[in-house]
């Protein structure tokens, strides 16, 4: 019963491990302590049964009683008796709790909030794993298949994280299910009796198995391969490869990569796609309407002291309609239009860009939900990748003396509290009570701070921004007065707050310079960002900061114009640019505008000038390319200069020189004695290594068996013609004298004789094999295999060696109490 017991506290423990894949949902860990709790009482409920020797049904009764009674008590309706026992009003509350699930579920992003719907039927559903595992592995003694309902759990992040599954989690709960069955295997071979490796031994009870041995690696491999192979695999998963190879990756929600659309960061996506070099059509849009504002597709209305970050949207499927537009107040002129918006491929996000105030969307399914607050559509499955789809949508325009008029709101408006937070920076706050003082109306103040970011007050369009020395980015810009139109946005939307008046920064495409007919075509460099101001009894209205005349397809309007316009001047050869801004065809038009824009990307700091060219990297390339391939044609002809004989001793060393006894000629050479015969014997060494690695330069078989001698008669006998034949019966005696005489053979003939090998040898091989032994030398491949062998066999024999000695301190030797064998 002990093992039983043991056993049913590691499947609990596994259990909660499986569950931890469940912590990329949720933004707390109130899911884990309450999950802790139910599989602890589903534990102890097992364990007691068993104490009882109760069949497996009645455990199976027992358990499920005992997380019905934890969810009573973590999840109370309020009719309870003594609190934990359920009545039917309890199961009623849970069936609420299960239908609310479902609707939070639709409404919440990952990660979610710790709604009590989602942390029932998370309790609910670990509890039931729990009650399984425990059955399986220790009921009907099948661990393998507990694995089964551990797997249930992590489908669940599966299935909302349809870009990217988390892998850490996934290998906490791998572990979990290992141990499971290590611990049965362990519980099996006990009640079995001893073990034995598979020559008969028999193992101590402090050595490990071999055969568990053998079944914890491949259970590592198989864990690491299951890991490793979704993310290598294109098309499994958007996750963690794609980080390093997609430049910002999904975390940035950059377009042209995946993200949820609750976890990206716009700011960081728009200045990635203006810094490229490259132009990219991401959007084509028809519209009917003469001068249209910006497309729009993200907000960000939660401001930081690191600044504004966007918040997880929540509404209804756009298929279901949409909310009918509000009647129009006097002063505003309101419109509807018909839209029609194909994504490329390159666009590919969790948002879809529309025109403010959609009023019905057609071409799209149930994935795609519009939140009314941000006016954003979304999605939680799905990406805006070559999607095609048309929209009604209602444009709104505004006289500066209605604005003016709208009155502030209410000190307990949810809006007033929720788009005014902001930290307190002390020059923020004192620059805008500067620019407000003697204005009186909402309108009036937010104009003067929209006029303030204009070129007459020192401000400048730049793709890079300037460091400043305040340590805060905010106060950087106001002092430096450059940046581009993230920083336009976002430096107007905190000073109007900082005014007392709703804000937000809103994102999407300007209108560009692409249009034909009523088709724009959209790029990356199009990407903008502006501010959204909140006024009573109206909504939401445009500002656009940023320098017009730095935009390309920038949108002026009546109520936010052109801060820097000159005053108009009446001419024949001008005309009204779309959105109402005053352009001609001279030097100062929009297609100035559009070259000095264009010459600002194209330099890596934003500053203009020419692009730099790319041959210096080209060249740089081929040249280490080529570095790389003459590495073995090197390291070849530094073998062959170190292995050249040493110079013979000098005069007055007391070294003795005699004729060799019984030869005559140049083969026979010069017998050294005293203290140049070690010297002696290594220029042998090193004319015979040489010669090896001549032959196998140009492929002749080497036999390491052979005697020096044996090798130079097989060299002759392949038809080498009779000068480089004596030499190599010279290098054959030489390295036999080396090795097994008294008296070595030296002199200034080993080289020579080399030479004329080498001559020989290269003279009889093919073409292919001659330069191959110049610039790819396999004698220098081999020796670097040998040697790559040669330390893994090493390794393996140090980490054998450490192996060995750990185990005379392991913890289940030393618990068996017996000497090392």
């Amino acid at each position: 019963m002990t093992g039983q017991r043991n056993l049913g506290l590691i499947a609990a423990v596994a259990t909660i491990l499986a569950s931890a894949p469940l912590s990329a949902i949720f933004q707390r860990w109130t899911w884990l302590i309450q999950t802790i709790l139910a599989v602890a009482l589903v534990a102890g409920v097992a364990a007691l049964l068993r104490l009882l020797r109760a069949p497996v049904w009645a455990q199976g009764l027992g358990m499920t009683a005992g997380l019905l009674l934890g969810l009573t008590w973590m999840f109370p309706g309020g009719g309870e008796l003594l609190g934990i026992l359920p009545t039917p009003s309890t199961f009623t509350h849970f069936g609420d709790l299960l239908t609310g699930s479902l609707r939070d579920m639709r409404a919440y992003g990952v990660e979610v909030p710790d709604t009590e719907p989602l942390l029932f039927i998370t309790v609910l559903g670990v509890g039931a794993v729990a009650v399984l595992v425990d059955l399986l592995t220790v009921g009907l003694r099948r661990p393998a298949l507990a694995g089964l309902p551990m797997l249930a759990i992590y489908s669940v992040p599966v299935a909302v994280y349809v870009d990217s599954v988390p892998p850490v989690p996934f290998v906490i709960g791998a572990a979990g299910f290992l141990w499971l069955l290590v611990a049965d295997n362990v519980e099996r071979v006990r009640r079995f009796g001893r073990r034995f490796t598979g020559d008969g031994r028999d193992v101590d009870v402090w050595e490990p198995s071999p055969l568990a041995a053998a079944g914890r690696r491949l259970a590592v491999l198989g864990v690491a391969i299951a890991v490793a192979l979704p993310l290598a695999v294109p098309g499994m998963t958007g996750g963690l490869l794609d980080r390093f190879t997609s430049g910002s990756g999904d975390a940035t929600g950059q377009p042209g990569a995946g993200g949820s659309s609750g976890e990206i960061d716009l700011f960081a996506a728009l200045s990635g796609q203006l810094n490229q070099s490259e132009t990219t059509d991401l959007v084509k849009v028809t519209t009917a309407e003469p001068s249209p504002f910006y497309l729009r597709f993200g907000v960000a209305d939660e401001l930081r002291p690191d600044g504004f970050r966007v918040r997880n949207p929540s509404g209804a499927a756009v298929n279901k309609g949409l909310p009918e537009p509000q009647p129009a107040p006097g002063g505003v002129t309101r419109r509807q239009y018909q839209a029609e918006v194909e994504v490329t491929r390159d666009l590919n996000m969790r948002l879809l860009p529309v025109y403010d105030e959609p009023v019905r969307v057609r071409g799209l399914d149930g994935n795609w939900l519009y939140d009314p607050d941000l006016d954003v559509v979304f999605a939680k499955r799905g990406t805006s990748r070559g999607k095609k789809y048309s929209f009604d949508y209602v444009r709104s325009t505004y006289t500066p003396e209605v604005l003016r008029a709208a009155r502030p709101l209410s000190a307990d408006a949810s809006v007033l509290a929720e788009q005014t937070a902001r930290p307190i920076v002390p020059e923020v706050e004192n620059r805008v009570k500067e620019l407000v003082a003697g204005r009186t109306t909402e309108y009036d103040k937010v104009r003067a701070i929209y006029d303030f970011f204009s070129a007459k007050n020192g401000f400048r369009y730049q793709l890079s921004t300037e460091r400043g020395t305040s340590g805060q980015e905010i106060v950087d810009f106001l002092e430096n007065r450059v940046g581009f139109c993230q920083q336009y946005a976002a430096a107007m939307a905190w000073l109007v707050r900082a005014a007392g008046i709703p804000t937000r920064v809103a994102f999407g495409f300007t209108n560009g310079s692409g249009r034909q007919g009523d088709t724009y075509t959209l790029t990356n460099r199009n990407l903008h960002a502006w501010t959204e101001v909140f006024f009573n009894g109206i909504g939401w209205v445009p500002f656009d900061a940023t320098p017009a005349d730095s935009v390309v397809g920038s949108a002026r309007s009546a109520w936010a114009p052109n801060a820097d316009a000159p005053d108009p001047v009446p001419s024949s050869s001008t005309t009204t640019a779309p959105g109402g801004v005053q352009a001609s065809a001279g030097p100062d038009g929009p297609d100035a505008a559009d070259r000095e824009l264009e010459a600002d990307l194209n330099t890596a700091a934003g500053t203009g000038g020419s692009e730099s060219p790319n041959w210096p990297w080209w060249l740089l390339g081929v040249v280490l390319l080529a570095g790389l391939l003459a590495v073995p044609a090197l390291r070849r002809a530094a073998l062959r200069r170190s292995r050249q004989p040493h110079r013979a001793g000098s005069a007055g060393t007391g070294t003795s020189v005699r004729a060799a006894p019984g030869g005559s000629g140049p083969t026979t050479g010069m017998v050294v004695l005293d203290s140049d015969v070690q010297r002696a014997r290594a220029d042998a060494h090193a004319a015979w290594a040489e010669l090896l690695d001549t032959l196998v330069d140009f492929r002749i078989p080497v036999d390491r068996t052979e005697t020096p001698r044996a090798t130079a008669d097989r060299l002759v006998r392949q038809g080498l013609d009779e000068p480089a034949a004596e030499a190599a019966r010279l290098l054959g005696r030489a390295e036999e004298r080396a090795r097994y005489a008294r008296e070595p053979l030296t002199g200034g003939q080993l080289p020579p004789a080399l030479r004329s090998v080498r001559r020989a040898l290269a003279a009889e091989a093919d073409r292919r094999t001659r330069v191959l032994a110049a610039v790819l030398p396999p004698s220098v491949l081999l020796h670097w295999r040998t040697s790559v062998g040669d330390t893994s066999s090493r390794l393996v024999a140090a980490v054998g060696r450490l192996r060995t000695s750990m185990l005379r301190w392991n913890p289940r030797r030393l618990l068996a109490n017996r000497p090392a064998r």
